[in-house]
């Protein structure tokens, strides 16, 4: 497919963390931006925001993406689309729960964009290493995964456990079926009657930094957000705790310019993507934000992150030479995302 650098590009669930500082990159980068929201209430506060972007930004509700046809009118007349409405959150008790409107809604859009979207010539997915995980064999050893790697192992407990499955892996679960879906949909399609447009998928780990979205406290921060400023910030983990839980991280206004180069990149269709900056232990945003300012505690003092013993490692090469992304470091997402804290009152 041709470069997208202009046009318009319509964003689904345009109110989330994410995909509110994807609109903004958006903007700045000079696309008009079509936004789907579940309510008229979600939208008051991104029209405030991008005020500056006059009728380059357009809201539009879809309150239910899983009803068939849920985004029919919405992909006329637009260049992209970049999905990223999904549920995410830990408390369903069967699978399905959450597995069936991940898949629905991803399914949904993606027959829209067959059916409707004679002008789209991108789609772009926003899913997560979630849908990479493996579980390492060998904590002795780190284990290093690749766009290659699918979560089937906790698809598979999920089948099997049912309800008994643990939250998090219901979550895994969901984001690796939907993403199958999506690939699924594009090869059959693709040889039943031929695509006007080609697919990239974008997998992050957990994504943290400044918030742009609409949030009036801490306790309704987003997931990976809230435990960060909990771990990070507030002390909320032991010593012990901190030096040996962590994953792998990436700054969201980073993960949000991936997507616009996704756009940008006319070779990249047809590949998914893990977009991450690297592992990290608590420990590590705990002494970058204790450095920052010293009424934050201080954390395990006799931490060395040198030491540091990482489980899973998610290797970022591809992105980082197929788009040409660069991550900001630890510290300074650390340093944007206190002066953001300090500024709500919340530090």
């Amino acid at each position: 497919m041709p470069a997208i650098t202009s046009g318009k590009v319509l964003v689904t669930g345009a109110n989330g963390y994410v995909a509110t500082w994807i609109v903004k990159s958006l903007l700045d980068a000079g696309y008009a931006v079509r936004g789907t929201v579940r309510s008229e209430s979600k939208t008051k506060h991104l029209r405030d925001l991008f005020k500056s972007a006059g009728d380059r930004l357009k809201l539009v509700v879809v309150d239910d993406i899983t009803k068939e046809g849920a985004f029919d009118e919405h992909v006329k007349d637009v260049s992209a689309i970049i999905h990223t409405a999904t549920p995410v959150h830990l408390n369903a008790d069967h699978p399905d729960e959450m597995i069936v409107p991940a898949v629905q809604g991803t399914l949904g859009i993606l027959t829209s964009a067959l059916k409707h979207g004679s002008s789209v010539q991108r789609v772009v997915i926003l899913s997560s290493t979630a849908a990479v995980f493996r579980n390492n064999p060998d904590p002795s050893k780190t284990l290093v995964l690749d766009e290659s790697s699918w979560n089937d192992e906790e698809v598979a407990q999920c089948r099997e456990k049912g309800r008994d499955a643990t939250a998090l892996v219901k979550y895994r679960a969901s984001k690796t079926l939907a993403e199958r879906a999506a690939w699924d949909f594009v090869a059959k399609h693709a040889k039943e009657s031929g695509l006007r447009w080609d697919l990239v998928v974008l997998n992050p780990p957990f994504v943290f930094g400044p918030i742009l979205h609409e949030v009036d406290r801490p306790e309704s921060l987003n997931w990976s957000t809230k435990d960060w400023y909990e771990y990070a910030i507030k002390g909320k983990l032991s010593n012990d705790a901190l030096v040996n839980i962590g994953g792998n991280w990436i700054d969201v206004r980073d993960l949000a310019q991936a997507h616009v180069l996704a756009l940008q990149k006319p070779e990249v269709g047809g590949n998914r993507f893990i977009i991450s900056a690297g592992p990290y232990k608590w420990q590590d945003f705990v002494s970058a934000a204790h450095r920052l300012v010293e009424k934050i505690p201080a954390g395990n003092t006799f931490y060395d992150p040198s030491k540091a013993q990482h489980l899973v490692v998610y290797d970022n090469k591809k992105a980082i030479n197929a788009l040409g992304i660069k991550y900001r470091t630890l510290d300074e997402l650390t340093k944007d995302t206190v002066e953001d804290l300090q500024a709500r009152g919340w530090l």
